[in-house]
């Protein structure tokens, strides 16, 4: 293994309390940090209580490729190298990805400090289905972009997450109402722990429509997967499924009840199938 360590860094989203010890810790020990925004990252360290020793350099958008590879020759060089961002966890839009790929293919050990996320808290609390989901960073800005990147997900059956910008709020929804449908459940959650946090939860027209008046903070959209319909039973094979329980002795009116209930048709329909009415 050469080099060092390459931290990726999870910070408070929105409470300053949620920052880890581990981070507080590592915020103080690391060679170099490079930070998203170094006037936020130094007022974290304000009021988390830290001083901060190593050498403090910027990594965002702009710069991101270019300082990524400086920042893999300090690795290289020994160095301990921290990633942070605004908010959140780093790689997950915003800057971290490509500097964590080129590390991991020069061999340095990459780890993580986990911290808050708007990706999880968002869905935490939409009161949607949490056991798959899937996460789709923002949607494209341009309108025909957005629609059929959209239209693309319409049959996604995971639960959605996205971030999106306030002022693109209302568009992105009334954009999803149309590709997923209008009754699509979904839950817009605003200013994730901070002082005037919302959290908003109805169908995709309806929160489309809130949205049209002003919106201010940082959003969250949490979105139901497609729910598909369940496909109409053939009642050839519930009418053999009738005889089937009849051979095992089941009356036939009894059989014909109980499959039908289960199938969840007529039990009239069933029974005029099989006797030919």
């Amino acid at each position: 293994m050469v080099g060092d360590v390459l931290i990726l860094a999870g910070a408070p989203i929105g409470q300053v309390g949620d920052a880890s010890p581990r981070l507080r810790e590592a915020l103080e020990t690391a060679g170099v940090i490079a930070a998203e925004d170094t006037r936020r990252l130094r007022r974290l360290a304000s009021d988390l209580g830290v001083t901060l020793t190593g050498r403090v350099v910027s990594y965002y958008d702009a710069n991101e490729a270019a300082r990524s590879k400086e920042l893999l020759d300090e690795l290289l060089q020994g160095e301990t190298v921290l990633v942070i961002t605004d908010a959140g966890m780093p790689g997950v839009s915003d800057p971290g990805y490509r500097l964590t790929r080129l590390a991991v293919d020069a061999g340095v050990r990459v780890t993580a400090l986990p911290g808050p996320s708007a990706v999880t808290t968002a869905l935490a609390i939409s009161g949607l289905p949490s056991d798959r989901f899937c996460f789709e960073g923002f949607p494209p800005r341009k309108s025909g972009e957005r629609a059929r990147r959209l239209e693309g997900l319409a049959r996604e059956e995971r639960t959605m997450v996205f971030f999106e910008a306030p002022h693109r709020l209302h568009a992105c929804l009334a954009a999803m109402a149309e590709a997923f449908g209008p009754d699509r459940a979904a839950a817009v959650c605003r200013e994730l722990t901070k002082t005037y946090e919302e959290v908003r939860r109805g169908p995709l027209a309806e929160l489309a429509e809130w949205a049209a008046g002003e919106v201010r903070g940082e959003i969250t959209l949490v979105v139901a997967g497609y729910e598909p319909e369940a496909a109409e039973p053939d009642i050839e094979d519930l009418a053999q499924e009738v005889a089937r329980r009849e051979a095992t002795g089941v009356p036939r009116k009894q059989a014909i009840v109980d499959v039908a209930k289960a199938a969840g048709i007529s039990k009239r329909d069933l029974y005029n199938h099989i006797h030919g009415a």
